[in-house]
């Protein structure tokens, strides 16, 4: 069920264009995210890199350009969802929907974000 937030809805699993921000809360970078959850004006968000570490943790969730759902995720290039790096923001930061995981896809990336937050 999608929520509206102003003028635009996002639904757990929609790719996002985003002012993600850094750790310090100071600095920020637009990058891409994936929606978890939106509550009123805000969402809860992971962010999503293309700089892919030669090991991946079991917290992260690769998606690769050969994958047959990536062009419905609206992304570039290869890409790492870290479910580690979580982020609250108002939705005013999002620029755009670029794409959406597939459901069987999200509830992977759900599972390793219970994990990482030891939920499970």
């Amino acid at each position: 069920m999608r929520k509206k937030i102003f003028t635009m809805t996002y639904k757990p699993g929609d790719v996002v264009l985003v002012k993600f921000p850094f750790t310090d809360l100071v600095s920020s970078k637009v990058r891409p995210a994936i929606v978890i959850t939106t509550k009123e004006a805000d969402a809860i968000i992971l962010g999503v890199f293309s700089k892919i570490p030669e090991n991946i943790q079991e917290s992260c969730f690769l998606i690769d350009e050969t994958d047959d759902y990536f062009s419905k995720t609206g992304l570039k290039k290869r890409s790492i969802i870290k479910t580690e790096k979580i982020a609250v923001i108002h939705s005013s930061n999002i620029r755009k929907v670029l794409g959406f995981l597939p459901e069987k896809i999200f509830d992977i990336v759900k599972t390793k974000l219970k994990k990482t937050l030891e939920l499970e």
